[in-house]
């Protein structure tokens, strides 16, 4: 893929927006908690990928997490920017403030990334446990499962959630743990 951009086939890129812009706007919008914020942060790491392909590198993990950390990246930047912009104009708060807002959106959005990324049976056990207040043994009896497979999948799924406050979890996508 990152040879056809190299090349510059346009449908490689439209391959990869198909694959991962929900993704990218999603993370976006976690971070500016703004729609037309968010489409242009869309926009701008599509863009960069278009025009820097050779940017993403595979040995250092999978293209989704560099996206994702480059996502972050563009939006934390975008925050402060308009954040910083609005404190200078005499708005409310504070730097800290500011700093606070932007680790608490980062977390957020790592938090995010994970669930979207973490394998179907562990998402779908921590959905009935946390969206519809199912308790272990309710959990396993809607998967399907026994009562023990459902409590390793809860447990397995809530370690990898609390790692979105790590900002050096091994594994992690770079630049999403912390504020950048």
């Amino acid at each position: 893929m990152q040879q056809r951009l190299a090349r510059g086939e346009a449908a490689a890129l439209g391959e990869l927006y198909d694959r991962f812009a929900s993704l990218v706007h999603g993370l976006a919008h976690r971070v500016v908690g703004e729609e037309h914020a968010a489409d242009a942060i869309t926009r701008d790491v599509f863009a960069h990928l278009w025009q820097h392909p050779d940017a993403y590198d595979p040995g250092e993990g999978p293209l989704r997490s560099w996206l994702a950390a480059l996502t972050n990246r563009l939006a934390v930047q975008r925050l402060r920017t308009t954040e910083t912009a609005a404190l200078a104009r005499g708005g409310h708060g504070t730097t800290e403030d500011l700093e606070r807002k932007l680790r608490h959106a980062s977390v957020a959005a790592r938090a995010d990334y994970i669930v979207q990324s973490m394998p179907a049976p562990l998402r779908a056990a921590l959905e009935l446990a946390y969206f519809q207040r199912r308790d272990y043994h309710q959990t396993a009896t809607d998967l399907g499962v026994t009562d023990d497979e459902a409590r390793r999948r809860l447990r397995l799924g809530l370690q990898l959630l609390a790692t979105a406050h790590d900002a050096e979890t091994p594994g992690a996508p770079p630049g999403i743990g912390g504020a950048a």
